[in-house]
């Protein structure tokens, strides 16, 4: 049997076609970028509703560290010693920063949107002669963060040589750790998102700042605490099973000797 060629669809006929499911896939892809913008617009919306109640609820906290500061200032090293016990932050501080840092504090800017500021308040020393130090993060319209620190006015025959030590002797640097200085007068502007985000400052704000107890009483994190739970229950099972072990043998000895 012949095939019919001429019920084929003319060329002509499958270019309206495309046209016709390229038209519809335009007209779809437009309702859809309708439908995205409304989200992203209510997402706008909420993420201001969230500043607007953080922003609310750090007015009601501002009293509340107030009052938890005054307790603070009766403890010997409180500030420091939660600095130190933190896994991350601890190392940032060297033996001879160690001696000097005696309290922080973190204040957000009014608007919550635009920044924040840590302070760091020392004793006096033999190496700088500020008593406190404010690093401040500034939140600009383009994306961008602009970092600024209060310039440090070392005293005659100190500072630090590439970041990494007080005191210069000569050419010489002492192999020491990076100081907590290195970071703290690094106020290099973040254009890059990746770079916007500065570990050590976060961590101080959204970490330590909120409950420094934790650290202070160097308790174990909730996730370590539950691991240890689920060792000990593992632990009790394996027990169980070695006794039913015992049990068993204990039976077909019996049989045995029987």
């Amino acid at each position: 049997m012949v095939a019919d060629r001429s019920k084929k669809p003319k060329v002509s006929d499958k270019g309206e076609n495309l046209d016709e499911i390229d038209g519809e896939l335009v007209l779809s892809i437009e309702k859809l970028q309708e439908i995205q913008d409304e989200l992203e617009k209510i997402n706008e919306e909420a993420s201001d509703k969230v500043l607007e109640i953080e922003q609310k609820y750090n007015e009601i906290r501002k009293p509340v560290y107030d009052k938890r500061n005054d307790i603070i200032n009766a403890i010997p090293d409180f500030w420091l010693t939660a600095f130190l016990s933190h896994p991350a932050l601890g190392d940032l501080l060297n033996e001879e920063d160690q001696k000097y840092l005696s309290s922080l504090e973190v204040e957000d800017f009014k608007d919550v949107k635009s920044g924040y500021s840590i302070t760091f308040n020392f004793n006096a020393n033999p190496y700088f002669e500020d008593t406190k130090l404010v690093k401040t993060y500034t939140f600009l319209e383009e994306g961008t963060t602009k970092v600024t620190a209060t310039p440090i006015k070392w005293k005659e025959g100190k500072g630090i040589p590439n970041g990494v030590n007080h005191e210069k002797k000569g050419n010489k640097r002492a192999p020491t750790d990076v100081s907590f200085f290195s970071w703290f007068s690094d106020t290099e502007q973040k254009d890059d998102i990746d770079d916007i985000h500065d570990e050590v400052a976060e961590l101080i704000k959204d970490d330590l700042w909120p409950n420094p107890l934790t650290y202070f009483n160097n308790e174990e994190p909730d996730e370590e605490e539950g691991d240890e739970d689920e060792a000990d229950d593992e632990g009790k099972e394996d027990e169980s099973d070695d006794d039913d072990d015992n049990q068993e043998d204990d039976d077909e000895g019996e049989e045995d000797a029987k």
